[in-house]
């Protein structure tokens, strides 16, 4: 079982307009709302390929009731922590080709007393579980290293760990030895203080994050695909040319899929490439959706696995 924390979820409002332009008008096309983070995004991924997985989020506020209704329609198994602020409501707005602005609030303040019921839920859930995905950012009254703390809680119940988040977050639970890290290329610029370009720059990146703490790194360059510091050694894996229509959550598709294929039995390298397919498929897809296995696959045929070196 595969199981997943959203400790900073949001409601996403979608909205999709002609074009994204300064100083000029643009014409909305369509909005929607749906449950946002990144740990909710990685159980709907893993839930539609046919796994087992269970989601962890804070639920508070009117907004939080409307998390839980679309949760429900999800169709895997959530367990909510109540709190007593609103959860937070965040903004994507993309166009016909491509471009996407994505806002996103802080989120609520939460009480010693909540991050300790949060912290109960996944320590009650961790000893059925295969693998622990903790993901997104920390609200406001959060430690900085609470993901550092339930990676070492996992690692006593056996429990393999894959950390996706920012900030001191970020920089504290590498150092815990996460068994994946899987940053995207602006937070790996921020952690290691360097702009990210070639993809030597990315490869060496992944090499020393890797020299920080976690087993392995998985580091998304985008369009580019992503690049692996694995046990096998460092690999680029480079995806199909596509017409993007909406890139946001697609670092989150490549996680999900990437842990859902080694909790399938995929040696690291193809489990990267299930990541990057199931990224750059979810990116072909207008609106904030995530591609299905059946999409997956068919990008998957044409990743390429490029040892480096």
């Amino acid at each position: 079982m595969i199981l997943t924390l959203t400790i900073n979820p949001a409601i996403d409002r979608n909205v999709v307009t002609d074009r994204l332009v300064f100083e000029d008008r643009s014409y909305i096309e369509s909005t929607s709302e749906s449950a946002g983070g990144r740990g909710i995004n990685a159980s709907c991924v893993i839930h539609s390929f046919g796994g087992k997985t269970l989601g962890i989020a804070t639920c508070g506020g009117r907004s939080g009731l409307r998390l839980e209704q679309f949760l429900c329609a999800c169709r895997f198994p959530v367990e909510l922590v109540r709190i007593r602020s609103e959860i937070r409501t965040n903004l994507v707005v993309s166009d016909r080709q491509g471009l996407t602005i994505k806002l996103n609030e802080a989120g609520p303040v939460l009480t010693p007393e909540e991050v300790e019921r949060v912290e109960e839920a996944v320590r009650r859930n961790l000893p059925g579980a295969d693998w622990l995905l903790l993901c997104g950012s920390l609200p406001p009254g959060v430690p900085a290293g609470f993901y550092a703390g339930l990676v070492k809680a996992a690692r006593a119940q056996g429990a393999k760990t894959l950390l996706d988040t920012d900030g001191e977050a970020l920089r504290a639970g590498v150092a815990a030895g996460p068994s994946v890290v899987a940053p995207n290329q602006q937070e790996a610029e921020r952690l290691l203080d360097t702009a990210l370009i070639t993809s030597g720059q990315f490869l060496e990146a992944a090499a020393r994050i890797r020299a920080m703490g976690p087993e392995a790194v998985v580091l998304s360059a985008g369009s580019r695909g992503a690049v692996g510091a694995l046990a096998g050694g460092l690999v680029e894996v480079v995806p199909p040319r596509v017409e993007v229509v909406c890139p946001i959550g697609a670092g989150d598709a490549l996680a999900a899929a990437f842990v859902w294929a080694l909790s399938e039995g995929k040696p690291p390298a193809d489990a990267l490439r299930w990541g990057v397919a199931a990224g750059t498929a979810s990116a072909c897809l207008p609106g904030f959706r995530f591609a299905s296995l059946a999409q997956t696959s068919e990008i998957y045929e044409r990743v390429e696995v490029r040892p480096a070196g």
